[in-house]
């Protein structure tokens, strides 16, 4: 393989500052079906499940439970939004992002450093307090938007060079991984039959599931036909067209890979790592998924997609 014509510390900066402006996206996203959920329960104590649910999901809920006895609306979105301690929150992402971003300031345009540091700027001047209500449903609106700023300054003013590649693995290896968790997070009601969890289930949650990944009204106009497990799971897995399903973010992936190759002229483990994720999907049916176990295939897919990110650090000489 060629001499890399990007410093390791430029590439990990670029591609940890994509995953940080996404993760802050799907925190946002998590939070805001976990909440939805937790408003429309109808049994005693199923609003602190379903927040403990998506944050079982999110893999933050023993840091959570470390400094809080109750999980409610107002705790949980404090701990997932501006809690310091918490690596994931909103403000430690937009954070991080911002950082990374002053580290590799030449290697962005100003479209893309002035998104995420305005983010930063505006963000860090909310008061927590005031943020409850109609008003966290603002901001969860407001955080996703931001994302989208930055991706759309991204995709609209950079080189297409090993710069952008870096950046895209970073922004789809984080959005499969939640993606992953969305469907992990209430995998039991995507389970063929409903009766296995004790009947039918609330057509809220059907569109909660899929309003977390922008999803509801496009899976109408794929299906024509009201929510069935099969197909909400076939749509955020297996749907090549549907932006943020497990196979339409590791083809990016994928491809993005195979520019790297093109650019430093040779095969990686990062390589390796993408081809048995793509193995997974490629040519498989929510049949052999349902009797494999969704949750088992689940918590491999994301084992598997974390791989890909030590993959890059270890041929890519991240620090």
């Amino acid at each position: 393989m060629r001499v890399a014509t990007m410093l390791g510390r430029t590439a990990q900066n670029l591609y940890w500052l994509s995953r940080y402006v996404e993760r802050a996206e799907n925190m946002a996203r998590m939070l805001e079906v976990g909440y939805r959920m937790s408003l429309t329960s109808r049994r005693e104590g199923g609003a602190s499940e379903h927040l403990m649910s998506m944050m079982r999901a999110a893999e933050i809920d023993e840091a959570f439970n470390a400094t809080h006895k109750v999980a409610d609306s107002a705790t949980v979105s404090h701990f997932m939004l501006f809690d310091e301690e918490n690596p994931s929150s909103v403000r430690s992402c937009l954070l991080a992002a911002r950082t990374n971003a002053r580290s590799v300031r030449t290697a962005l345009t100003i479209d893309m450093w002035e998104s995420i540091n305005t983010a930063w700027l505006e963000f860090s001047q909310i008061k927590p307090r005031e943020v409850t209500g109609g008003k966290l449903q603002e901001l969860l609106q407001w955080i996703k938007q931001v994302s989208h700023q930055y991706r759309g300054a991204l995709l609209s003013t950079i080189l297409r060079d090993d710069g952008y590649a870096f950046s895209q693995i970073g922004n789809f290896v984080e959005r499969a991984d939640n993606t992953a968790r969305i469907l992990d997070m209430k995998y039991y009601v995507l389970l063929p039959s409903a009766t296995l969890v004790g009947g039918d289930i609330d057509i809220q949650q059907w569109t909660l599931i899929l309003r977390a990944a922008s999803a509801h009204r496009s899976y109408r106009h794929v299906y024509h036909d009201r929510y069935k497990a099969r197909n909400i799971a076939d749509y955020l897995i297996l749907r090549p067209e549907m932006p943020r399903s497990l196979i339409f973010c590791v083809n990016w992936i994928n491809r993005t890979v195979d520019m790297l190759e093109q650019i430093y002229g040779g095969r990686t483990a990062g390589h390796d790592a993408v081809a048995g994720v793509a193995a997974m999907l490629e040519g498989n049916n929510m049949d052999r998924i349902f009797a494999y176990g969704l949750h088992e295939f689940l918590t491999e897919f994301i084992a598997r997609n974390n791989r890909i990110s030590e993959a890059l650090s270890e041929s890519y000489n991240f620090y």
